[in-house]
């Protein structure tokens, strides 16, 4: 027999995901600033004070797609090998995504992914949202490098600075190209070339950091 709690559960995880397919739908359709949140709400088919108890912001009903990749780098970071760097475990785990074209990488060319980076590029709140989740994922990221990696505190807070925002850099200028019609195939090789680059520089200063034996 399920459990009655299952059953809520999974009814919470539908009507999330039935606003947040609307919302985007309305938004790609007509432009995120041109719909409001009672239009979304309407097309959902729940109360705006439904929408609001899901997502808090407006900016969220699109942002949340890239909720589940903020702890990501600290989990790269916990979950390396024993005998490597932090950064080399990034590294490694950016550069399979690009061949994966995992979407967070910014390489992935189907319609839906490039229409929704594009969105998010073009609109100003957006931005500015994600550079919120940006400070999420530095946050993890720097307690992942201070809590198993032996670093501290403060180092740990300015290489995951340093490390997100290259991220962060290296997603967006692949989503530009895309969004300008650059299919990911032709982009790849120039992606993992300036991924290659971004990374060097970052072990200029940060190559030892947590590294067995490193300072």
């Amino acid at each position: 027999m399920t459990s009655e709690p299952g059953l809520r559960e999974r009814k919470k995880q539908r009507t999330h995901t039935a606003i947040s397919e609307a919302a985007i739908e309305l938004f790609l359709r007509h432009g995120f600033d041109q719909v409001s949140v009672s239009q979304v709400a309407e097309a959902a088919e729940v109360s705006r004070r439904t929408l609001f108890a899901y997502f808090p912001a407006k900016e969220d009903l699109v942002v949340h797609r890239f909720a589940d990749h903020e702890a990501e780098a600290g989990r790269v970071v916990r979950d390396r090998p024993a005998d490597m760097a932090p950064l080399e475990a990034l590294r490694v785990h950016y550069l399979d995504g690009l061949a994966r074209r995992d979407p967070v990488t910014g390489l992935n060319d189907l319609p839906a992914i490039v229409a929704l980076y594009r969105m998010v590029l073009e609109t100003p709140a957006l931005v500015a949202r994600m550079y919120r989740f940006q400070a999420g994922a530095e946050q993890e990221l720097t307690d992942a490098l201070h809590e198993t990696a032996g670093v501290g505190e403060f180092a740990a807070r300015l290489a995951a600075v340093q490390i997100v925002a290259v991220h962060w850099t290296l997603t967006l200028d692949n989503a530009r190209r895309l969004a300008a019609g650059e299919a990911a195939d032709e982009r790849y090789a120039g992606a993992v070339s300036e991924a290659e680059q971004a990374y060097a520089l970052l072990a200029n200063g940060l190559g030892r950091l947590g590294a067995p034996g490193g300072a």
